[in-house]
């Protein structure tokens, strides 16, 4: 439910045209959504500097995705039970920092929004297991179009039956997966198509430290395990372009050299088990082969190459590139402590956002971007290796 008392604390200070009416706990905003941009309401912010959310709010705060105006922030926890624990009065401070400058409206609840003036999208970057539930209550609250961030749902059933709501209802789920409109991605396969008897892997980084402490706070945190969170990104791409399904797979190649899996203490003290490293081919029954590699404490550049058939590198294209790193630089300046991935995707964020945006602002096609459909083929795979690589380096 809402919080008045934290909402009351947030506001104090900003001027009376936010504040709070007779018929609904939200403000409402000075600023929303105008005649051809959605009205984006973001569910889960997460803490300044390390939540997803919360850098998917600065970019459309900030103006950088024109089509959508982020209207309301629904966050539960740090204006709920976390308000006075670890991140809770960052993100009070910076809440009220957004609502004087921004106009933007602040509560914990869905459901009590109040009914949408331009046609409403909602971003959803909570936690997995949340997000059925939350899909549900966007749908109530008459969101046209819905982003979901990865995996989307903690098994493949529960993604199915998000998909199957959402068409009852008649709104469309597209997926936060990035990746699918990178440039390093798009460039890779350009090339490989020019080389016959090509070869491409694609190369996931992170930048934990490769300690236990770092390492378990990683796998408490993302529990649903590396194939069905930091590397679904990747199984997200198999799934678009190289028709990899769990029913077209022919055979799967485990690098057991490169990969690890590790048992782990998380902040709870309890113990995790995942994967750090993951390298592995996937064979279809269609003839298209696949590389992926994953390292969770590998860096904060990945890539994609190219390999001829004798596996000689012929062309690599990093994210970010020479052209990005510029721009890496003057956001790393701006948020000093955010997560490094955040500047390294963040034009392919603000490509992904914008053109959700418009397609439920003005019907125009979301080029390119992941179905939900998509999404079930990539969890399904990710569902399917797990147990498939454990076993196979426990053996």
């Amino acid at each position: 439910m809402f919080s008045r008392a934290a909402f009351t604390n947030l506001s104090r200070g900003i001027t009376a045209r936010n504040a709070i009416t007779k018929n609904t706990k939200w403000a409402q905003r000075a600023f929303a959504a105008e005649a051809g941009q959605s009205e984006v309401v973001l569910v889960g912010c997460g803490a300044p500097n390390r939540g997803m959310g919360w850098y998917h709010a600065v970019q459309m705060l900030e103006g950088r995705c024109p089509s959508a105006s982020l209207d309301y922030i629904v966050e539960p926890w740090f204006l709920g039970g976390g308000a006075e624990g670890p991140g809770g009065p960052e993100f009070a401070e910076w809440a009220k920092d957004s609502t004087a400058k921004y106009g933007t409206t602040f509560g914990t609840s869905v459901a009590e929004l109040p009914a949408p003036k331009q046609p409403r999208c909602a971003l959803i970057s909570g936690r997995t297991a949340d997000n059925p539930r939350l899909v549900t209550e966007c749908i109530a609250a008459g969101c046209k179009t819905i982003i979901l961030e990865k995996p989307g749902a903690p098994t493949v059933a529960e993604l199915q039956g998000v998909m199957d709501e959402a068409a009852a209802a008649g709104v469309e789920v597209l997926m936060g997966y990035n990746k699918n409109v990178c440039k390093y991605v798009r460039k890779t396969r350009e090339f490989a198509e020019t080389v016959d008897g090509s070869h491409v892997t694609f190369v996931s980084n992170n930048a934990y430290e490769n300690t236990p402490e770092s390492l378990g706070e990683c796998f408490e945190r993302n529990a649903e395990g590396m194939l069905k969170n930091m590397a679904i990104h990747e199984l997200a791409l198999l799934a678009s372009f190289y028709d990899v399904t769990v029913s077209n797979i022919e055979s799967v190649e485990v690098d057991k050299e490169f990969s690890s899996l590790q048992t782990l203490k998380g902040p709870s003290g309890k113990d995790f088990t995942d994967f750090d490293k993951a390298k592995f081919t996937i064979k279809t029954k269609t003839g298209k082969a696949v590389s992926v590699q994953a390292d969770r404490c590998g860096g904060d550049v990945s890539y994609a190459m190219v390999t001829d058939a004798d596996g000689k590198e012929l062309f690599r294209h990093s994210m970010p590139d020479e052209e990005d790193e510029a721009n890496v630089s003057v956001l790393e300046a701006k948020y000093p402590g955010a997560m490094p991935y955040f500047f390294s995707q963040d034009p392919d964020y603000i490509t992904v956002k914008e053109r959700v945006a418009q397609l439920c602002a003005k019907g125009e096609p979301a080029k390119d971007i992941a179905t939900i459909d998509i999404a079930i083929n990539a969890l399904e795979v990710g569902e399917y290796l797990t147990p498939l690589m454990t076993k196979y380096l426990t053996e």
